[in-house]
């Protein structure tokens, strides 16, 4: 079993007007989160969310602390969400079994020790993506199930946005601190996502994009309104998304992307919307 982490650091919106492509990509993109038997997390900065994932195939994987957040054991001072993406398995949580299939989650208090990953078969293992933020308060961990999201239908066909948003850890769900995740569908015909877009500037954000098409892409738009950059992404990338940047994309297919973002409030609709007629 293998444990990696990288680094990332804040970013001041002037400065990343003279970002080219390459450092633009440096900064915020992340290009890898699955490798066989490994979890593989990246920490930002950005309100000190770490966002990574874990492929287990032929042993189970624990959610080891790493060295950046000094803690004795990973949840010691933190929370945590998991989303099954692939395939079947079970998290187990300080020795509960959570049997996990697609959009299963299951949210993690501060203080819960031991966190294990398993795949029912390694012929088609499951993949998890997890997010976790700093903890000021401890809150039970608990499973949410198809049951317990709540959905609602975005968009429409004539502007190619129509979706399906899942919430899956938000606050009226489930008790947390600071962490609030959920899955987005874009039903096919529609590329847009998040339009018209927005900034919350008491809460960062990370977009996890997969069930992309094979030589399909997606353009991520970012940066300030009246500044705005893009960055193509391929299936099963992550992008970081600081405060005062906005969070939208189109792609060459319809696709699905995991959102999760933590900061100030709980206040899912806290937002400063632009129309797309703002936007420069």
């Amino acid at each position: 079993m293998k444990t990696f982490i990288e680094e990332r650091w804040g970013t001041h919106p002037d400065d990343v007007k003279h970002y080219d492509t390459a450092q633009l990509r440096k900064e915020f993109l992340v290009e890898k989160l699955f490798e066989a038997d490994t979890v593989l997390m990246t920490y930002t900065h950005n309100d000190r969310l770490i966002i990574g994932g874990a492929l287990p195939v032929n042993e189970a994987l624990k959610l080891e602390t790493v060295d950046l957040i000094r803690s004795e054991y990973f949840c010691e001072r933190r929370e945590a969400g998991i989303i099954c993406i692939e395939g079947e398995g079970v998290v187990t949580v300080d020795g509960t079994d959570y049997p996990m299939t697609f959009k299963d989650a299951v949210y993690i208090g501060r203080g819960s020790k031991e966190v294990i990953f398993k795949s029912n078969d390694p012929s088609r293992p499951a993949k998890y993506y997890f997010a976790s933020s700093p903890a000021h308060k401890a809150y039970p961990t608990t499973q949410i199930t198809a049951s317990m999201r709540r959905t609602r239908d975005l968009g429409s066909k004539a502007t190619a946005n129509e979706r399906l948003l899942n919430q899956i850890i938000l606050n009226e769900i489930v008790p947390c601190c600071q962490l609030q995740m959920g899955v987005t569908e874009l039903k096919e015909g529609s590329v847009w996502n998040t339009m018209p877009p927005h900034t919350h500037s008491r809460r960062m954000e990370a977009y996890f994009y997969f069930k992309v098409p094979k030589e399909q892409a997606v353009c991520h738009f970012m940066g300030q309104p009246q500044e705005t950059r893009h960055i193509f992404m391929a299936n099963e990338q992550a992008v970081i998304s600081p405060s005062w940047s906005i969070h939208s994309a189109a792609g060459t297919s319809n696709y699905t992307f995991i959102w999760a973002m933590c900061g100030e409030n709980l206040d899912y609709d806290d937002m400063d919307t632009f129309t797309a007629d703002k936007l420069r």
